[in-house]
């Protein structure tokens, strides 16, 4: 079993054991704390090739420690329609049994309601649905990562070369810093600190149980190849409530080195749109983030708050190469047709789990109401939709995600993010189990939608940095130039084809 499969496994299984730390505990001083950020550079320990290829993640992996199901407990959330009296929102919250209370969260339109700890959730928010006056209520459901130039190791990024980018970029040399593209994930590696986190006992549920790392201290460094602190532009943490979006996970930087990996520096892999800057907002708790009980998980509600904030400051490209599978969102499909409102183009992942019944994904389904957001399907080297990667009729354009099965590790899409034997240090069981380190760093193939997605964010970049500012307008340019695969026209597997930067930039007219 890879190390991959091993660590989805545990992911999946998490349960607390012990004297486990509860939510609330987020109020504890001491649970995440700053010691210093005058550190070591990141340590770079070259390409990772060898390994046998990383399964792409399914979207319906649960990595939450604190409960297995797909929501969280003890809230929902809650829409009033404009105009409804406080009276008439605390009875109808009472007639469906939560709090009459409720808490309007930063970056919100919306409430969050408390209900109680034994309560259904999704029972709640239906019976208060069909209220007359509530424009939606919902279930906090937990979202997560959906996997799968003269750089030297440019010659193992098949992908820039399949979507012709090379002639892409005789057109426009990696967009400008004017542009800003906010990667709505785990967070990235773009900064050096040494953080103080407390690692309460967890286990397996019917399996091992892994000890208690008490207090440790932590190191983070900024990825070599990402660029220098000046590239990054209000970064926001939405899991622990601050402006320190660190990754914990490996997922978000490797998405953001896809975006804009520095190029054409004699240094590591190249991006699409590598003159852009980045705005790290982190939605989604990796596995380690539960460990140290991170005071918010990855709900719809946080996605949805992060979405907000990324337009609201600056963000003009969004990329959420996250999602979920389950009942619907309307708080998320609100938010990002609030982005588009306000001017930013939105990629969504499509998803991952054709193989898993090919169930509808959640974010990416909106994509056909919303013009000016695209959901993104993967295809491997051969220019074939990926084994992994989800179909269906809100499927509006495929780029580069890799396909290790008939490619091999090196069919997966290269970029600099954390050694993971530094990182999934739970892999080798409770006897191997330790601290973990986010300062070690290699290159390394990863596969799914999750890395189709950033493609069509840097190209998104490309066009906004040519004069096309309506998010609409950019989604019509990807979707006229695509490059048409599988059955002629339209169809569920390619949507409208392969991204097609060259033909685009030609296209529009905009450069000669």
């Amino acid at each position: 079993m890879s190390l991959s499969k091993v660590a989805t496994a545990l992911a999946a299984a998490l349960v607390a054991v012990g004297a486990a730390v509860a939510a609330q505990d987020a109020g504890i001083p001491g649970l995440r704390a700053l010691i210093s950020d005058i550190t070591p550079p990141g340590i770079d320990n070259g390409v990772r090739e060898s390994d046998p290829p990383r399964e792409p993640r399914p979207n319906a992996l649960d990595r939450a420690i604190r409960d297995p199901l797909p929501f969280v407990r003890g809230s929902i959330i809650v829409k009033f329609k404009g105009g409804t009296a406080a009276a008439s929102e605390r009875a109808m919250l009472a007639r469906a049994g939560a709090s009459t209370t409720m808490e309007t969260p930063t970056y919100s339109d919306f409430n969050i309601a408390s209900i109680d700890e034994s309560a259904d959730p999704e029972a709640v928010a239906r019976v208060l649905a069909a209220q007359p006056d509530v424009e939606y209520a919902q279930a906090r459901y937990r979202m997560h990562p959906t996997f799968v130039p003269n750089d030297p190791l440019y010659s193992m990024q098949w992908n820039y070369p399949e979507i012709d980018m090379e002639r892409a970029w005789d057109l426009n040399p990696g967009a400008t810093s004017s542009v800003i593209v906010a990667v709505i994930d785990s967070g990235i590696a773009y900064r050096n600190e040494l953080a103080r986190f407390n690692a309460p006992a967890w286990g397996l549920r019917g399996g091992p149980s892994f000890p208690a790392l008490g207090q440790i201290d932590v190191p983070f460094a900024a990825a070599p190849d990402l660029g220098g602190p000046d590239r990054f532009v209000a970064p926001r943490d939405f899991i622990w409530n601050g402006n320190d979006p660190i990754d914990l996970d490996g997922h978000g930087t490797h998405v953001a080195g896809t975006i804009g990996q520095l190029t054409n520096n004699g240094v590591g892999t190249a991006g699409m749109a590598f003159n852009v800057r980045l705005m790290p907002v982190k939605v989604i708790d990796s596995l380690w983030d539960d460990i140290f009980r991170s005071p918010n998980e990855g709900t719809d509600d946080v996605v949805a708050r992060g979405v907000r904030y990324a337009v609201d400051s600056g963000a003009r490209v969004l990329n959420m190469s996250i999602g979920r599978t389950g009942p619907p969102s309307p708080v998320v499909q609100e938010a990002i047709a609030y982005a588009v409102r306000n001017g930013a183009f939105v990629a969504v992942a499509a998803g991952n789990d054709f193989e898993q019944g090919n169930p509808v994904e959640v974010v990416a389904q909106f994509a056909p109401l919303i013009q000016g957001m695209v959901a993104v399907g993967s295809v491997g080297r051969d220019r074939v939709r990926a084994y992994y990667s989800t179909t269906g009729p809100y499927i509006e354009l495929v780029a580069p995600g890799g396909n290790q099965r008939s490619g091999g590790t090196a069919g997966g899409i290269l970029q600099q993010t954390f050694d993971l034997g530094f990182v999934e240090t739970y892999t080798g069981g409770p006897s191997r189990y330790g601290a973990p380190r986010f300062d070690v760093f290699q290159y390394q193939f990863f596969q799914g939608t999750s890395m189709a997605t950033p493609h069509v964010a840097g190209f998104a970049a490309l066009l906004m940095q040519q004069g096309i500012k309506s998010p609409a307008a950019i989604e019509a340019a990807m979707e006229q130039y695509a490059t048409d695969l599988g059955p002629a026209g339209r169809d569920d597997q390619y949507g409208y084809g392969l991204i097609n930067p060259r033909a685009a930039l030609r296209g529009m007219g905009l450069v000669k």
